[in-house]
């Protein structure tokens, strides 16, 4: 029973379900869903795909997350800032919203499940520790203002290209405010922010995201919010535009072209360079070619860019009784014209010159396919994968880590346990069952999953319920969603994002390590800067996070100690404690390995060169968890430098793991096993003694030694014997530097 409880973790919760449990998972399950169904089409048009696959992405994957991962609560399905890497793996590949672009994301999605389902198979879930928190709050505030940037055309009814700068847009969108606002549209996304923010702030278990989008749906509907008709292209009378759409389907199959061209030269590349012996000539030539595609690809699309500019900014108003459609600048003022303004519908594909699709109103969701989808596997172009891979990679591991926080902090207030490795193979399952079914990559999300919480929610069945309030909707109420206004859509994406924001988070990484603070603002300004190639930021990001570790391991902290007012070692430098000058506390807070080997010996070194009176070194080996072959041998050195130039060596409290290298190795025997103590107080109690007498060489011994000479009271002064004999070890040391000062003085 206890394998297929692992196999098949659903069963744990699914053992002595009750009417109680199900009425609580299905409130709560609903729910969910009336969060869930407006998200994920706002979130699949954010990916740069149509609408409905964002329903697609809400139907299985949440089923399969569910019954297959550790977390009972953790809502699975689209998520914000996946969906925007999906965006910027594919925008290089294919046009958004081709059938290329389609493709290639549920391919994407297929590479994101397996990679995420071996990493839980093979028990590798702390792969995910490479992005590490401050990263992943740098990445996830830069991410916040490019998704929001990346709405806000739709927010006024305006038409950018997508897959450049943040700051290019905002600039671009600046420009065509003036001229281009669709008011209503505007209109309708400024409601629907109120209705959100209202509903939210009176009482948080309203549906308020539903409530918004019922509600606009239906004035759209009633006012006729939706204008649109298709005409011939030699309707449209000025000569020039006819020119200049036909130019533009030109250009657009030129760029096409030039991608599926250069996706055969890379696949090309890599099979010159994996071989034995690759050709230097032909690959040359290969790079030569991919290089000056990629420069006719760039022109290809900045030309593209102009012209759809140049189509976007007119507008067009019918002729009466001509039944043209003339640009309004150019209607002679004897010329009778009626009807609203039409403006072409300009999208990322090409325009049909039979059916040329003219707006007179706001842009909607439009017409949803009825149905499941096609149950297929996805096509596999393993040239296409290779490209695909690293974002899949990426996007596997910032999906899991998004996922596993959100589990954590809910199992914190359900006192649920957690398997990482199995919310790895759970979420991995997701993504490659719904890829299965048209789904682009998923994870964890953070606000479906409070709100399921929220809602009552006691088991995973709460998700499989909301999964099938999905199958419904595709099945029987695709058509209530076609007048849902594209403007709401981005209001919704722009609420979700904002709860993303933590500036309190790098804050808090800044006063926990200033290093860490540093790589999340680092991060965020790559991840910026470098927009729309988001795996440049989140790559500097780990680069970074990486290269911090190394360089703490391999310069850990050693820290000269002294004795405290407590009568406890402390470190000197930070206490600004007095040292001996006959003696040396050594603290090396660290593994000893081959990176950091010289590194103690450089640093007693340096203790060695300031303290020219020093006789004894005691190395406080509680900090080193472990040891290995470059550690033993570097210790060895130093413990026969510092021998050699006529000094002690010690060590205490050692841990048994490299008490163990010390034995095996023989080391022991050549330090002594009467230099090595269970303790500080043993080891200073025999090196004082040794260390505080006049020495053979006539030097005079210490008279007053900082590490006991901040107890004032000679030791029959004070109470210290409890009258068995038995004294504290720092008052026994008190006590033999006291007697060892009063020999000497009456020596003298």
């Amino acid at each position: 029973m206890r394998v297929l409880s692992r196999i098949f973790p659903f069963l744990n919760w699914l053992r002595g379900y009750d009417l109680p449990r199900l009425q609580a998972d299905l409130f709560a399950g609903l729910t969910v869903a009336l969060v869930l169904i407006p998200q994920s089409m706002a979130y699949a048009q954010l990916a740069g795909l149509p609408a409905h696959y964002g329903l697609y992405a809400a139907f299985l994957p949440p089923l399969v997350g569910a019954l297959f991962g550790s977390s009972q609560q953790l809502a699975t399905g689209p998520v914000a800032v996946i969906s925007l890497m999906t965006a910027t793996a594919l925008e290089p590949l294919a046009t958004a919203g081709s059938e290329a672009y389609i493709a290639y994301a549920i391919l994407l999605a297929l590479g994101v499940g397996l990679f995420q389902f071996l990493l839980g198979v093979l028990r590798l879930g702390l792969v995910v520790n490479l992005l590490s928190h401050p990263v992943v709050i740098g990445f996830t505030n830069a991410a916040v203002i490019i998704i929001a940037v990346s709405q806000l055309p739709k927010l006024f009814g305006i038409t950018l290209e997508s897959g450049g700068h943040p700051l290019a847009a905002v600039m671009a969108l600046f420009k065509a405010v003036p001229q281009q606002t669709h008011w209503p549209t505007l209109a309708m996304a400024l409601l629907a922010f109120a209705v959100m923010v209202l509903l939210r702030r009176r009482d948080a278990r309203i549906p308020n995201i539903l409530v918004a989008v019922i509600l606009t749906t239906a004035l759209a509907w009633v006012l006729g919010y939706e204008r649109q008709q298709q005409v011939g292209l030699d309707r449209l009378a000025e000569p020039t535009v006819q020119a200049l759409v036909r130019e533009m389907n030109s250009t657009l199959a030129d760029v096409e072209q030039f991608t599926a061209h250069r996706l055969t030269l890379a696949a090309g590349i890599k099979r010159e360079e994996s071989k034995a012996a690759p050709d230097r000539v032909a690959l040359l030539e290969l790079r030569y070619r991919q290089e000056l595609l990629e420069l006719e690809i760039g022109q290809a699309k900045e030309t593209l860019q102009q012209q759809r500019r140049a189509l976007r900014s007119l507008r067009f108003v019918e002729v009466e009784g001509e039944g043209l459609y003339f640009p309004l600048e150019r209607v002679a003022s004897e010329t009778t014209a009626h009807g609203p303004l039409w403006r072409l519908q300009i999208g990322t594909g090409a325009l049909n010159v039979e059916k040329v699709p003219l707006a007179g109103g706001g842009a909607v969701v439009g017409a949803i396919p009825q149905g499941l989808p096609d149950f297929r596997v996805p096509a596999l172009d393993f040239g296409i994968f290779l490209q695909l891979l690293p974002y899949a990679m990426i996007i596997s591991l910032l999906g899991f880590m998004e996922a596993i926080s959100i589990a954590r902090a809910l199992a914190a207030k359900t006192g649920q346990k957690l398997d990482a490795n199995q919310e790895l193979i759970g979420q991995g399952l997701a993504n490659i069952v719904g890829s299965a079914a048209g789904s682009y990559a998923v994870s964890g999300s953070f606000s479906r999953s409070a709100v399921n919480l929220q809602a009552g929610g006691l088991t995973g069945l709460a998700n499989v319920l909301s999964s099938l309030f999905v199958l419904l909707t595709l099945l029987l109420f695709t058509p209530l969603l076609h007048h849902l206004p594209q403007a709401v859509l981005a209001a919704i994406i722009i609420m979700a994002v904002i709860g993303l924001v933590q500036v309190r988070g790098i804050i808090h990484a800044w006063k926990a390590q200033k290093s860490d603070g540093v790589i999340a603002v680092i991060t965020f300004i790559a991840t910026l800067a470098f927009a729309p190639h988001l795996d440049k930021g989140i790559g500097l990001g780990v680069v970074l996070s990486v290269a911090l570790f190394l360089h703490k391991k391999m310069r850990p902290r050693v820290a000269t100690l002294a004795m405290s007012q407590e009568g406890v070692l402390q470190c000197a430098d930070e206490h600004r404690l007095q040292l001996c000058a006959h003696i040396a506390a050594v603290r090396f807070d660290g593994t000893l390995f081959f990176a950091n080997a010289s590194f103690l010996d450089e640093e007693v070194f340096r203790i060695r060169s300031a303290n020219p009176d020093l006789r004894h070194i005691l190395l406080v080996a509680d900090g080193i968890n472990d040891m290995d072959a470059s550690g033993e041998e570097a210790l060895g050195l130093l413990v026969e430098r510092v021998r050699s130039a006529g000094l002690g060596f010690a060590l205490c409290r050692v841990k048994e793991n490299v008490l163990s290298v010390l034995r095996r190795t023989g080391l022991l025997e050549r330090i002594g096993a009467e230099n090595i103590y269970a303790s500080e107080e043993a080891a200073l109690d025999e090196i004082i003694r040794i260390t505080h007498q006049p020495q053979p060489d006539g030097r005079p011994g210490c008279l007053a030694c900082p590490l006991v000479h901040h107890l004032p009271k000679p030791p029959s002064e004070g109470k210290e014997d409890n009258g068995n004999g038995f004294l504290p070890p720092v008052t026994k040391a008190r006590k033999l530097v006291h007697e060892v000062v009063t020999s000497m003085g009456a020596g003298l």
